[in-house]
């Protein structure tokens, strides 16, 4: 058995692809084999530039503007997908927001935002490409998540519930697909070098055991990890630095 994915043959389509942890994410999957397609909701120019570097070595490619937490935008976009490349294989659900907020900040619009698209979102796009990955008996999908799933986060607890939504899904989906060639995994970063992040970094970075953020790349290396592993299915596998244990 490699221990070296290979994706060629499959489509894998990632959610918030166009920068940050889905950038890392969809290249790395062009990188074993995969014809990825990168979603985005605004950032037209960002995503581009991700398909175009994916194309320029040799990869396969296209961009794909969809919201995400709209059934109607999955719908079309699966439609898409399946036109240009064919049947889906692999789902990362990526797309998320972080709307920092504190108790007495937090609004009722803010909080059902932040579930449309970081958990109903990851329903949505599952539900979509099931069929297919039933059909075939064949399929991945991680989810990527969040410390703060299990713990108090930096964000508020607007984004705690959504993350814990989405490990929720995680193990719902796994035992009820398993017997059907389908795993469901989720990757829970924590305190990564990306936009969210915000300020105060090296005050963060300091928070953490190995004493840095860590990258992108990190959490693309153990998203290939749980999608080339058959026998892993319903976990959430951490990547944090040493913070915490659970």
């Amino acid at each position: 058995m490699s221990l070296h994915p290979d994706l060629t043959g499959r489509v894998a389509l990632v959610t918030g692809a166009s920068r940050g942890i889905g950038k890392a994410i969809a290249l790395v999957l062009a990188e074993a084999g995969a014809a990825v397609v990168v979603n985005y909701h605004s950032r037209t120019t960002q995503a581009q530039a991700v398909v175009d570097a994916i194309r320029g070595s040799g990869g396969r490619a296209i961009a794909c503007a969809a919201d995400v937490a709209d059934s109607g935008a999955v719908a079309a976009m699966v439609r898409q997908v399946e036109a240009e490349f064919g049947p889906i294989d692999v789902l990362v659900n990526n797309a998320g927001i972080g709307i920092a907020r504190g108790l007495d900040d937090l609004s009722e619009a803010d909080f059902d935002r932040t579930i449309a698209v970081n958990l109903k979102s990851a329903f949505l796009c599952t539900q979509a490409v099931l069929p297919g990955m039933r059909a075939r008996r064949w399929g991945r999908i991680v989810n990527i998540t969040s410390g703060a799933a299990r713990g108090s986060g930096i964000v508020g607890v607007h984004y705690n519930a959504s993350k814990a939504g989405m490990e929720g899904l995680t193990r719902g989906y796994s035992t009820r697909v398993a017997k059907e060639g389908i795993t469901v995994n989720a990757v829970a970063p924590s305190l990564i070098e990306t936009d969210m992040i915000g300020d105060n970094r090296q005050e963060r970075a300091a928070r953490v055991p190995l004493g840095r953020l860590g990258t992108p790349e990190e959490v693309a290396q153990a998203t290939l990890m749980v999608i080339s592993n058959a026998y892993m299915t319903g976990q959430t596998i951490q990547v944090n630095g040493g913070m915490h244990f659970i």
